[in-house]
Protein backbone atom coordinates (compact mmCIF):
# COMPACT_ATOMS: atom_id res chain seq x y z
CA UNK A 1 0.00 0.00 0.00
CA UNK A 2 1.49 3.65 -1.02
CA UNK A 3 0.63 5.99 2.40
CA UNK A 4 -0.42 9.15 0.89
CA UNK A 5 0.32 13.07 2.48
CA UNK A 6 -1.74 15.41 1.97
CA UNK A 7 -1.58 18.59 3.51
CA UNK A 8 -5.24 19.90 5.86
CA UNK A 9 -7.70 21.42 4.29
CA UNK A 10 -11.03 20.33 2.41
CA UNK A 11 -9.31 17.75 -0.05
CA UNK A 12 -7.92 16.14 2.68
CA UNK A 13 -11.01 15.62 4.50
CA UNK A 14 -13.06 14.87 1.72
CA UNK A 15 -10.45 12.01 0.81
CA UNK A 16 -10.08 11.37 4.04
CA UNK A 17 -13.70 11.04 5.21
CA UNK A 18 -13.93 8.46 1.92
CA UNK A 19 -11.57 6.31 3.06
CA UNK A 20 -13.23 6.21 6.35
CA UNK A 21 -16.79 5.17 5.24
CA UNK A 22 -14.82 2.59 3.26
CA UNK A 23 -13.44 1.13 6.68
CA UNK A 24 -10.05 1.50 6.00
CA UNK A 25 -7.97 4.04 8.70
CA UNK A 26 -6.53 7.08 8.06
CA UNK A 27 -3.95 9.20 10.31
CA UNK A 28 -5.29 12.82 11.31
CA UNK A 29 -3.21 15.17 13.59
CA UNK A 30 -5.45 16.14 17.22
CA UNK A 31 -4.14 19.06 19.61
CA UNK A 32 -2.12 15.82 21.84
CA UNK A 33 -0.43 13.63 18.87
CA UNK A 34 -1.27 12.21 15.65
CA UNK A 35 -4.05 9.53 15.70
CA UNK A 36 -5.24 6.78 13.35
CA UNK A 37 -9.03 7.11 13.15
CA UNK A 38 -11.86 4.77 11.48
CA UNK A 39 -15.68 4.85 12.40
CA UNK A 40 -15.60 3.38 15.82
CA UNK A 41 -19.23 1.85 14.83
CA UNK A 42 -17.36 -0.44 12.28
CA UNK A 43 -15.88 -3.49 13.82
CA UNK A 44 -13.77 -4.71 11.04
CA UNK A 45 -13.03 -0.98 10.25
CA UNK A 46 -11.32 -1.06 14.17
CA UNK A 47 -9.94 -4.18 14.03
CA UNK A 48 -7.85 -2.27 10.96
CA UNK A 49 -6.61 -0.36 12.97
CA UNK A 50 -5.24 -2.88 15.89
CA UNK A 51 -3.58 -4.75 12.69
CA UNK A 52 -2.06 -1.73 11.20
CA UNK A 53 -0.77 -0.45 14.81
CA UNK A 54 -0.12 -4.45 15.88
CA UNK A 55 -1.77 -3.23 19.24
CA UNK A 56 -3.34 -6.10 21.32
CA UNK A 57 -6.93 -6.04 21.55
CA UNK A 58 -7.07 -5.88 24.84
CA UNK A 59 -5.81 -1.97 25.14
CA UNK A 60 -9.33 -0.25 24.74
CA UNK A 61 -9.18 2.95 22.00
CA UNK A 62 -10.78 6.37 22.44
CA UNK A 63 -13.31 7.54 20.89
CA UNK A 64 -13.58 11.07 19.46
CA UNK A 65 -16.74 12.07 19.36
CA UNK A 66 -17.54 16.85 18.33
CA UNK A 67 -19.71 17.51 21.69
CA UNK A 68 -20.53 16.51 25.00
CA UNK A 69 -24.39 15.83 23.38
CA UNK A 70 -22.77 12.97 21.40
CA UNK A 71 -20.73 11.86 24.18
CA UNK A 72 -23.76 11.32 26.23
CA UNK A 73 -25.33 9.23 23.77
CA UNK A 74 -22.03 6.67 23.67
CA UNK A 75 -21.49 6.89 27.55
CA UNK A 76 -23.32 7.83 31.24
CA UNK A 77 -22.15 10.69 32.33
CA UNK A 78 -22.81 11.86 36.22
CA UNK A 79 -22.57 14.95 37.47
CA UNK A 80 -18.55 14.71 38.57
CA UNK A 81 -17.91 13.78 34.98
CA UNK A 82 -20.19 16.08 32.92
CA UNK A 83 -18.57 19.31 35.22
CA UNK A 84 -15.09 18.10 34.07
CA UNK A 85 -16.44 17.39 30.51
CA UNK A 86 -17.71 21.23 30.79
CA UNK A 87 -14.36 22.52 32.42
CA UNK A 88 -12.23 21.08 29.02
CA UNK A 89 -13.67 20.04 26.35
CA UNK A 90 -13.08 20.24 23.99
CA UNK A 91 -9.50 19.79 24.75
CA UNK A 92 -7.23 17.01 26.39
CA UNK A 93 -9.05 15.54 28.69
CA UNK A 94 -10.32 11.56 28.16
CA UNK A 95 -13.63 10.23 30.38
CA UNK A 96 -13.57 6.85 30.95
CA UNK A 97 -17.25 6.11 31.49
CA UNK A 98 -20.05 3.18 31.37
CA UNK A 99 -21.41 2.18 27.64
CA UNK A 100 -24.90 3.09 27.41
CA UNK A 101 -27.19 0.36 27.01
CA UNK A 102 -27.43 0.77 23.37
CA UNK A 103 -23.74 2.49 22.81
CA UNK A 104 -23.39 1.57 19.44
CA UNK A 105 -19.46 1.66 19.34
CA UNK A 106 -18.14 -2.17 18.34
CA UNK A 107 -17.24 -3.72 21.29
CA UNK A 108 -13.73 -4.04 20.00
CA UNK A 109 -13.35 -0.71 19.94
CA UNK A 110 -13.63 -0.67 24.15
CA UNK A 111 -11.56 -4.38 24.10
CA UNK A 112 -14.65 -5.93 25.28
CA UNK A 113 -15.43 -3.40 28.59
CA UNK A 114 -18.44 -2.17 29.78
CA UNK A 115 -16.47 1.38 30.05
CA UNK A 116 -15.99 3.55 26.83
CA UNK A 117 -13.40 6.08 26.92
CA UNK A 118 -14.23 9.47 25.01
CA UNK A 119 -13.03 12.54 24.13
CA UNK A 120 -13.91 15.36 22.48
CA UNK A 121 -11.04 16.94 20.72
CA UNK A 122 -10.23 20.54 19.92
CA UNK A 123 -7.90 20.57 16.48
CA UNK A 124 -9.12 21.63 13.51
CA UNK A 125 -8.31 18.77 11.48
CA UNK A 126 -10.08 16.10 13.83
CA UNK A 127 -13.12 18.35 14.19
CA UNK A 128 -13.69 18.78 10.50
CA UNK A 129 -13.14 14.48 10.04
CA UNK A 130 -16.07 14.17 12.98
CA UNK A 131 -18.02 16.85 11.18
CA UNK A 132 -17.33 15.10 7.62
CA UNK A 133 -18.14 11.53 8.80
CA UNK A 134 -20.94 11.98 11.20
CA UNK A 135 -19.26 9.39 12.95
CA UNK A 136 -17.41 8.45 16.58
CA UNK A 137 -14.45 7.99 15.69
CA UNK A 138 -11.73 5.26 17.32
CA UNK A 139 -8.40 6.81 17.22
CA UNK A 140 -5.24 5.66 18.63
CA UNK A 141 -1.48 7.25 18.41
CA UNK A 142 -0.71 6.68 14.93
CA UNK A 143 2.58 4.43 15.48
CA UNK A 144 3.26 0.81 15.64
CA UNK A 145 2.10 -0.67 19.00
CA UNK A 146 4.73 0.44 21.80
CA UNK A 147 6.52 2.85 19.97
CA UNK A 148 6.71 6.17 20.45
CA UNK A 149 4.04 8.77 19.49
CA UNK A 150 3.69 10.81 16.45
CA UNK A 151 4.18 14.20 17.05
CA UNK A 152 4.19 15.25 13.13
CA UNK A 153 3.41 13.42 9.47
CA UNK A 154 6.86 12.56 9.21
CA UNK A 155 6.40 10.60 12.47
CA UNK A 156 3.62 8.80 11.48
CA UNK A 157 5.18 7.47 7.95
CA UNK A 158 8.30 6.46 9.36
CA UNK A 159 6.12 4.26 11.66
CA UNK A 160 3.15 3.27 9.42
CA UNK A 161 4.37 3.96 6.10
CA UNK A 162 2.67 1.10 3.74
CA UNK A 163 0.09 0.41 6.08
CA UNK A 164 -1.87 2.73 5.74
CA UNK A 165 -3.80 5.07 3.03
CA UNK A 166 -3.77 8.61 4.45
CA UNK A 167 -1.60 11.18 6.55
CA UNK A 168 -3.63 14.45 7.02
CA UNK A 169 -0.33 16.29 7.84
CA UNK A 170 -1.09 19.95 9.30
CA UNK A 171 1.92 20.63 11.17
CA UNK A 172 3.42 19.84 14.65
CA UNK A 173 1.09 19.03 17.63
CA UNK A 174 1.02 21.28 20.22
CA UNK A 175 0.42 19.43 22.92
CA UNK A 176 2.97 16.73 22.15
CA UNK A 177 1.62 13.64 24.63
CA UNK A 178 -1.49 12.18 24.67
CA UNK A 179 -4.54 13.33 26.85
CA UNK A 180 -5.22 12.69 30.29
CA UNK A 181 -7.13 10.12 31.13
CA UNK A 182 -9.34 10.16 34.25
CA UNK A 183 -12.35 7.98 35.62
CA UNK A 184 -14.65 8.94 38.70
CA UNK A 185 -14.57 6.68 41.03
CA UNK A 186 -15.86 6.25 45.22
CA UNK A 187 -16.18 9.93 45.26
CA UNK A 188 -12.54 10.87 43.83
CA UNK A 189 -11.24 11.45 40.41
CA UNK A 190 -8.68 8.69 39.67
CA UNK A 191 -6.07 9.43 36.77
CA UNK A 192 -5.48 6.61 34.62
CA UNK A 193 -3.12 8.40 32.61
CA UNK A 194 -1.52 11.78 33.07
CA UNK A 195 -1.70 13.92 30.68
CA UNK A 196 -1.90 17.84 29.37
CA UNK A 197 -4.89 18.36 32.13
CA UNK A 198 -3.09 18.12 35.55
CA UNK A 199 -4.49 16.75 39.10
CA UNK A 200 -4.42 20.15 40.29
CA UNK A 201 -7.03 21.31 36.88
CA UNK A 202 -9.03 18.45 37.68
CA UNK A 203 -9.47 18.77 41.55
CA UNK A 204 -10.43 22.50 41.14
CA UNK A 205 -12.96 21.89 38.66
CA UNK A 206 -14.60 18.85 40.40
CA UNK A 207 -14.36 19.70 43.95
CA UNK A 208 -13.16 16.10 44.37
CA UNK A 209 -10.00 14.47 45.81
CA UNK A 210 -7.77 13.29 42.61
CA UNK A 211 -5.97 10.06 43.12
CA UNK A 212 -3.26 7.98 40.70
CA UNK A 213 -4.88 4.67 39.18
CA UNK A 214 -5.30 1.80 41.16
CA UNK A 215 -5.05 -1.91 40.72
CA UNK A 216 -3.17 -3.75 37.64
CA UNK A 217 -6.79 -4.10 35.39
CA UNK A 218 -6.19 -2.40 31.78
CA UNK A 219 -8.94 -0.07 31.47
CA UNK A 220 -8.07 2.57 29.41
CA UNK A 221 -5.20 3.41 26.63
CA UNK A 222 -1.97 4.18 27.77
CA UNK A 223 -1.73 1.63 30.84
CA UNK A 224 0.87 -1.03 29.64
CA UNK A 225 4.23 -0.74 31.51
CA UNK A 226 6.25 -0.55 28.33
CA UNK A 227 5.10 2.13 25.72
CA UNK A 228 6.41 4.62 23.57
CA UNK A 229 9.49 2.69 23.27
CA UNK A 230 12.59 4.25 21.01
CA UNK A 231 14.31 1.00 20.35
CA UNK A 232 16.97 1.69 22.37
CA UNK A 233 18.06 1.51 25.96
CA UNK A 234 16.72 4.75 28.08
CA UNK A 235 18.54 6.60 30.91
CA UNK A 236 16.80 8.86 32.98
CA UNK A 237 17.64 11.65 35.09
CA UNK A 238 20.79 12.38 33.38
CA UNK A 239 23.11 15.13 34.67
CA UNK A 240 25.77 14.68 32.61
CA UNK A 241 25.64 12.85 29.33
CA UNK A 242 28.45 10.22 28.15
CA UNK A 243 30.16 9.20 24.85
CA UNK A 244 27.83 7.18 22.80
CA UNK A 245 24.27 8.79 24.29
CA UNK A 246 21.60 10.54 22.15
CA UNK A 247 21.42 13.95 24.85
CA UNK A 248 18.03 15.26 25.81
CA UNK A 249 18.70 18.53 27.45
CA UNK A 250 15.91 20.47 29.69
CA UNK A 251 16.82 23.94 31.25
CA UNK A 252 20.76 24.74 30.92
CA UNK A 253 21.64 20.93 30.42
CA UNK A 254 21.89 20.97 26.79
CA UNK A 255 22.92 18.22 24.92
CA UNK A 256 21.96 17.32 20.83
CA UNK A 257 17.85 17.99 21.61
CA UNK A 258 16.90 20.39 24.44
CA UNK A 259 13.24 19.85 25.46
CA UNK A 260 12.92 23.65 26.80
CA UNK A 261 15.94 25.67 26.97
CA UNK A 262 14.21 27.80 29.59
CA UNK A 263 12.89 25.08 31.75
CA UNK A 264 9.10 25.34 30.29
CA UNK A 265 7.29 22.15 31.23
CA UNK A 266 4.34 22.88 28.13
CA UNK A 267 7.55 23.46 25.96
CA UNK A 268 9.05 20.36 26.71
CA UNK A 269 5.55 18.47 26.70
CA UNK A 270 5.34 19.53 23.33
CA UNK A 271 8.95 18.34 22.10
CA UNK A 272 9.35 14.91 24.10
CA UNK A 273 8.02 12.74 21.30
CA UNK A 274 9.86 14.62 18.74
CA UNK A 275 13.32 14.20 20.76
CA UNK A 276 12.75 10.54 21.21
CA UNK A 277 12.04 9.77 17.33
CA UNK A 278 15.47 11.69 17.20
CA UNK A 279 17.41 9.60 19.09
CA UNK A 280 16.02 6.55 17.88
CA UNK A 281 17.14 8.14 14.07
CA UNK A 282 20.69 8.82 15.32
CA UNK A 283 23.64 6.44 14.63
CA UNK A 284 24.27 6.73 18.47
CA UNK A 285 23.50 3.63 20.74
CA UNK A 286 21.65 4.92 23.40
CA UNK A 287 19.46 7.32 24.78
CA UNK A 288 19.76 9.50 27.72
CA UNK A 289 16.95 11.98 29.02
CA UNK A 290 17.85 15.12 31.23
CA UNK A 291 16.07 15.18 35.32
CA UNK A 292 12.44 16.81 34.37
CA UNK A 293 10.88 18.22 37.22
CA UNK A 294 7.65 16.40 38.39
CA UNK A 295 5.30 18.98 39.22
CA UNK A 296 2.43 20.06 36.97
CA UNK A 297 2.92 19.05 33.02
CA UNK A 298 6.27 17.25 34.40
CA UNK A 299 4.39 13.70 35.88
CA UNK A 300 2.66 13.22 32.46
CA UNK A 301 6.24 14.15 30.88
CA UNK A 302 7.80 11.45 33.54
CA UNK A 303 5.21 8.79 32.82
CA UNK A 304 5.98 8.77 29.39
CA UNK A 305 10.09 8.72 29.99
CA UNK A 306 9.45 6.01 32.34
CA UNK A 307 7.52 3.75 30.12
CA UNK A 308 10.14 4.68 27.06
CA UNK A 309 12.63 3.09 29.74
CA UNK A 310 11.29 0.07 30.71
Amino acid sequence: MTTLICPFGPEAIARAGGLIGEGLPVAVPTETVYGLAADARNAEAVARIYAAKGRPDFNPLIVHVPSLAVAATLGVFGDAERKLAEAFWPGPLTLVVPRTHDCPVARIATAGLDTIAIRVPAHRAMRALLEATGAPLAAPSANASGGVSPTKAAHVLTSLGGRIALVIDDGPTSAGVESTIARVKDGAIEILRPGPVTAAMLGEASGLPVTGATGSKIVAPGMLASHYAPGKPVRLGAEDFAAGEYAIGFGDLSGDYNLSAAGDLTEAAAHLFDALHAGAASAKTRIAVAAIPGEGLGAAINDRLARAAV
